[in-house]
């Protein structure tokens, strides 16, 4: 299962992220989250103390494992290698929390997004590797843009997920990465609506997006605030929040399944 969330920011896909993960490292799954935004804070969604979460380095910053594999040193210019081995950088750089793999995607300073430098061709390089090579559970918390997925791996995302709340500007943006997904052949776009109070919430997010499916809604939750607030896990704070997140899993799967027994 590979799983890549987003969302406008603010509206909980890093809380539906660590949810997900912690339901399915529940199962007894092998579950790597990666963490694809730039604001990054996956670290302490998934229930990671602040010194655990400083010590996750992200990726784009080791420069010296960037210039060893791709034999550039980041900033430096020249030639590189396009396909640097990125075989054990799961194993060797990812972070461990709560039996659940961390590791941070961050992003390419210099020379732009999505430039052709050595740290930018290391970045795809594990994101093809991750998604294509190998068999884990791979839960990826992105922002909106989704800059760090191409052709060659939107194809292996076993589910494209959008976190919408019941507001326009959610909406708005639910739209906009529809239309980024279809781009680079993401073939469908899942919707799962967060902060929602009654079934009015629920209905306007369903006409509002009337040609998506949703796999389910979490509910609108004072003690999941608080958590967030306070810099803590979600996932122990209200026993609702985490059955409606166990539920989504579910729907989740069967959906995957259905999609093997039909190619």
């Amino acid at each position: 299962m590979k799983v890549a969330i987003t969302g406008k920011g603010g509206v909980g896909k890093t809380t539906l992220a660590a949810g997900l993960a912690r339901v399915w490292i529940e199962e007894g799954r092998q579950v790597i989250a990666i963490d694809a935004d730039p604001d990054a804070n996956l670290a302490i969604a998934l229930g990671a103390d602040q010194a655990t979460a400083e010590a996750c380095v992200p990726l784009s910053q080791m420069d010296d494992l960037i210039e060893e594999r791709t034999g550039a040193r980041p900033g430096a210019g020249g030639m590189f290698r396009l396909n640097p081995d990125v075989s054990d950088i799961v194993e060797t750089c990812g972070v461990d929390i709560g039996g659940i793999t961390l590791l941070k995607m961050g992003t390419v300073e210099r020379g732009g997004s999505g430039c052709m430098c050595s740290e930018g061709v290391f970045l795809k390089a594990f994101m093809r590797h991750l998604l294509i090579q190998r068999d884990d559970v791979a839960i990826l918390d992105m922002e909106a843009g989704i800059e760090h997925l191409g052709r060659g791996t939107a194809e292996s995302v076993d589910a494209f997920i959008v976190v919408v709340e019941p507001g326009s500007r959610s909406i708005q943006t639910a739209r906009q990465v529809q239309q980024l997904a279809a781009d680079i052949g993401v073939r469908e776009v899942l919707m799962v609506g967060n902060k929602v109070r009654d079934e009015s919430d629920a209905e306007f997010l369903r006409t509002s997006l009337a040609d998506a499916p949703f796999l389910g809604f979490l509910p609108d939750s004072d003690s999941v605030r608080l958590a967030d607030r306070d810099g803590v896990s979600a996932w122990d704070a209200d026993p609702a929040f985490a059955d409606a997140l166990r539920a989504i899993a579910v729907a989740l799967t069967e959906r995957a399944d259905r999609a093997v027994k039909t190619t």
